[in-house]
């Protein structure tokens, strides 16, 4: 077995070690994952179940949403502003393009707070706003699910369009305060004249593929340490039917 103690060998060795090192590494990352994924689940199935609050007593005006409340449940009475309509582009639904019609709903004491309206099949492609339903009238009564605001570029507003919704973003655009995160529209008081494709709530049961994952990165690492042992075997293997061959070789006429 000295050939173990070779370079060559000591290198594939070293290779081998570094690879089941890395993969029990992402193993143990892909189940931390099913960790968190399970405790979102259960804060999202635990927010879904409660009752409706109001908006303030969850969100604040030009404040970031609390990432344990999204997904709760709020109601909200203000007026419709139709004319600051904001479409959310590029939103497939069952490989329909479509978008998102967002709203403003401005409240009594003034701030007002983004609105999800839903969502409507269009041929947008980005470079034209399309025409979205007329808002309703008249004060109306929202009860809505809270959600955090979009990051990065994609929030960006630009002729009232934008790929993110952000609070932030809009708020450069609008002419009042409003508050942080927005909301996906759950019921609307009085009904709408026209109904957009309802919110698509989370599925709070699916732990995604990470379990999965974990185990077979961990594979991966006994198969490397396996593939290893396997081959030094076959090289001590015919290293001895080499070393057993000889005698014989010199003994022939």
């Amino acid at each position: 077995m000295r050939f173990l103690f070779t370079r060559r060998w000591v290198l594939f060795a070293l290779t081998v070690a570094l690879m089941a090192w890395g993969a029990v590494l992402l193993g143990q990352w892909q189940f931390h994952r099913l960790q968190e994924r399970r405790a979102d689940n259960s804060l999202v199935a635990r927010n879904l179940a409660k009752p409706p609050v109001a908006l303030d007593s969850v969100l604040r005006v030009g404040q970031p949403t609390n990432p344990k409340d999204e997904w709760r449940s709020v109601v909200v009475h203000g007026t419709w502003d139709d004319a600051h309509t904001i479409v959310l582009k590029y939103q497939l639904r069952d490989s329909v393009a479509g978008i998102d019609v967002v709203t403003p709903l401005v409240t009594d004491a003034g701030p007002a707070v983004l609105v999800d309206r839903g969502w409507m099949a269009t041929e947008n492609v980005g470079s034209t706003r399309p025409a979205t339903p007329a808002a309703s009238s008249g004060e109306v009564t929202v009860i809505g699910w809270v959600r955090a605001d979009g990051t990065g570029h994609a929030a960006e507003v630009s002729g009232l369009q934008t790929r993110a919704i952000s609070s932030v973003g809009a708020a450069q655009a609008l002419p009042y305060r409003l508050y942080g995160g927005f909301l996906d529209l759950h019921t609307e008081s009085p009904n709408p004249s026209t109904a957009l494709g309802a919110t698509t709530l989370p599925d709070d049961t699916s732990e995604g593929p990470h379990f999965f994952y974990g185990l077979q990165w961990w594979f991966f690492g006994v198969l490397a340490v396996f593939g290893f042992g396997y081959l030094a075997y076959d090289e001590w293997r015919m290293a001895r039917e080499a070393a057993l061959a000889e005698p014989v070789e010199s003994e022939s006429p």
